[in-house]
């Protein structure tokens, strides 16, 4: 378990405290750049701020304030300028870097003002890569974008899918260090919800575990399994998948391979993106990634959940995460020899805080352009859980593939 004051200390992401000073070291993806194609702006919370994400007139995007610093009305509504988001209510434009570049009436009543010079509003860089919008609200000078190789790789489709999850981070990501919950939460319980909901599909023979072993490495931490009937050969024993440092697990296969990626809007609430790459020969750039909503179970007054959405691998993911409370409280925890990944983890978080607060770099934070053109990671080629389990209903909308939907990932 931890101390009360550990507890507090690793779900904050707030400006000041600790780890929301770790956070503010790292780009992160806050929409798919398609988000922005119907609709100009949108609005975004990133690390407890409330914020406004847009493109110009010239396709560049931005990242500002919520509100006019004039007379506070919404950013969200504002106009695209060749230069910048421009106030809908008295016209002030904003730069992309939160400055005021016009006040028509002020300046048509006095040219010479200065005013404007004295306006500014929060704003802070975006950049695109892979499909992908991403905001740095550390100090300067920025490091550059991990270029992963899903995010560059050549000769694939992609798709984007996005849900906001109403629990704190740091319980997502934990689930990514526990290998064990996938032999009972993606097996034993599944079967026992096919079973609620009155259907015949079943997991047969649910594999478990005889071994589990995590080693560091220059990107995280490698997690590897060994299953009943397999031996130290085995593939999940020799090579594993990686948990990107802080905040990306590397699931599915080599042919589908998936980036999980968890984004903390506030300490209670959590942005999971599923970035998955599929292998196709024939594949041509996409023009437009295609990004779809995966559905979060709800949960009702007496804390019964919506059953139908919980039968596959994301919908039991995700009502784990959401039970144990927007900020899961540690203290009472009792951690066994299945935990001990989630412990190897907490301890690189502390350690990485302490860098940044000697003025250290953190881990997987670039700005060597040479180190940073593809970073490469293995994985294996088979997967305990591997295939699909029709679930809920549900369907891709514009999918790269036409299989359903993140209701068949490939587990971790």
């Amino acid at each position: 378990m931890l101390s009360q004051e550990e507890n507090a200390l690793l779900p904050q992401v707030s400006r000041g405290t600790p780890m929301g000073e770790l956070w503010r070291r790292y780009w992160l993806p806050i929409a798919a750049s398609s988000e922005l194609i119907d609709k100009p702006t949108k609005a975004v919370r990133l690390l407890g701020e409330d914020l406004v994400l847009y493109r110009d007139k010239q396709g560049r995007p931005g990242l500002i304030g919520p509100q006019c610093a004039h007379r506070r009305m919404s950013m969200l509504l504002g106009i695209p300028d060749n230069d910048g988001l421009r106030c809908p209510y008295h016209g002030w434009l904003y730069g992309k870097d939160g400055k005021c570049l016009e006040q028509p009436y002020e300046q048509a009543e006095d040219p010479a003002s200065t005013f404007k010079d004295r306006i500014r509003m929060p704003a802070y860089p975006v950049q695109e890569l892979g499909g992908l919008l991403f905001a740095y609200l550390g100090p300067e000078p920025a490091p550059l974008i991990p270029r992963w190789e899903l995010f560059v790789r050549d000769g694939v489709l992609r798709d984007i899918g996005a849900a906001v999850i109403p629990c704190n981070w740091l319980q997502i990501m934990e689930n990514s260090l526990d290998p064990v919950h996938v032999e009972w939460l993606h097996q034993h319980f599944f079967n026992y919800v096919q079973e609620r909901l009155g259907r015949t599909e079943f997991k047969g023979h649910p594999v478990s575990h005889k071994m589990i072993n995590f080693r560091e490495f220059e990107h995280g931490i490698i997690k590897t399994r060994m299953l009943e009937g397999e031996t130290e050969e085995n593939e999940d024993w020799q090579v594993g998948h990686p948990v990107l440092f802080p905040n990306i697990l590397l699931s599915g296969s080599t042919q589908r391979p998936t980036f999980q990626i968890r984004v903390p809007l506030d300490d209670s609430h959590t942005l999971h993106l599923w970035y998955t790459c599929y292998a196709r020969d024939d594949a041509k750039p996409q023009d437009v990634i295609p990004f779809y909503q995966v559905p979060v179970p709800a949960i009702d007054a007496t804390g019964e959940p919506d059953w139908s959405l919980l039968d596959n691998n994301s919908g039991e993911d995700m009502i784990a995460w959401m039970t144990q409370g927007g900020v899961a409280d540690r203290t009472q925890e009792a951690l066994g020899l299945s935990d001990k990944g989630i412990i190897l983890y907490r301890r690189q978080l502390k350690e990485q805080m302490e860098k940044v607060q000697a003025g250290q770099d953190p881990m997987n934070v670039f700005r060597d352009p040479a180190q940073n053109v593809s970073i490469k990671l293995r994985l294996e080629e088979a997967k305990l859980n591997r295939g699909s389990f029709r679930g809920g209903g549900q369907t891709r909308q514009g999918g790269a593939t036409k299989y359903s939907p993140i209701l068949n990932s490939e587990e971790k």
